[in-house]
């Protein structure tokens, strides 16, 4: 409960009254992710600091207030964020 774990910045920066972010977890990759479409594999890259593949969880979004972020790791490919945003769709059901 008390461990850093890394995740993706999903909120926009235009938000920035309150000291908090939304967040999609990301947890270590497992084969039988592959069928689940609020998973979104990432494997790691030059760009966004994994030392492994994860997968970035959609399901699981939450808001996390900015005295948690303790580093940047990196970034994710503008790609690669349109499959996250993809995944968060299909979550609340938007059209």
């Amino acid at each position: 409960m008390d461990k850093s774990r890394p995740a993706v910045v999903v909120s926009s920066d235009a938000f920035g009254i309150l000291p908090i972010k939304m967040v999609a977890p990301i947890t270590e990759w497992k084969a039988h992710f592959r069928n689940n479409i609020w998973h979104v594999r990432v494997d790691p890259d030059q760009h966004n600091g994994l030392t492994k593949s994860g997968a970035i969880d959609a399901l699981q979004l939450r808001t996390v207030d900015f005295s948690r972020f303790t580093e940047r790791l990196g970034y994710l490919s503008a790609a690669k964020m349109e499959e996250v945003v993809a995944a968060i769709a299909v979550v609340i059901e938007y059209q």
